[in-house]
């Protein structure tokens, strides 16, 4: 008798458990959010942003960013065309490369100081073109649309790297520090 109650009370606990409802899952946070007011996410960069504009002085689009993760010391962004194939490699054209732009930051002013230090910390690298800054995009009438991808990564170190960082360097720099990541694409060829 006494082992037949012991085994139903055993049974019936174990059944009110396997009958519980689980823990509600966690809310997932966003993920972080890149966006421009210039263009829209997937559109046509207007040509005041790319090598196409008036006297050829094309200036950054202002970039603002949301749901930062928690514990962003640092961000890095990345400006480079998907679309090219440098002298048969796998490098691609890269317009702009800012990084150590400060966790506090939630955006990037439009027509940015082609300036490798500037005053918040951030560091601007050398683009495509060997020079310090933002690059207009440039793909040639003749052809499709090049989608241009803005890559904003929140990391939780600052980088180690000046201003002669190439895309490379930064990338190895940020393996195993980046805490989220958000993209914005737009697209352009001459007129």
């Amino acid at each position: 008798m006494k082992k037949l109650l012991i085994s139903l009370v055993l049974s019936s606990t174990i059944g009110a458990a396997a009958q519980t409802p689980a823990a509600a899952p966690a809310m997932n946070k966003p993920t972080l959010t890149l966006t421009t007011t210039a263009f829209d996410d997937g559109g046509i960069i207007p040509n005041k942003y790319t090598q196409a504009a008036e006297n050829g002085a094309a200036v950054s689009p202002k970039l603002t960013w949301t749901n930062v993760p928690d514990g962003t010391v640092s961000f890095a962004l990345i400006l480079h065309d998907p679309d090219t194939s440098l002298q048969k490699t796998t490098n691609e054209v890269l317009h702009w490369m800012i990084f150590n732009i400060p966790g506090t930051a939630r955006e990037l002013p439009e027509g940015m100081p082609a300036t490798a230090q500037l005053p918040d910390g951030s560091i601007q690298a050398l683009n495509l073109s060997k020079k310090v800054g933002y690059m207009g995009m440039g793909a040639r009438a003749a052809g499709p649309y090049h989608h241009y991808t803005y890559d904003l990564f929140a990391l939780d170190t600052k980088l180690t790297l000046g201003p002669d960082a190439t895309q490379a360097d930064v990338m190895k720099a940020m393996d195993g520090h980046i805490l989220g990541k958000g993209v914005l694409e737009g697209r352009f060829h001459r007129p």
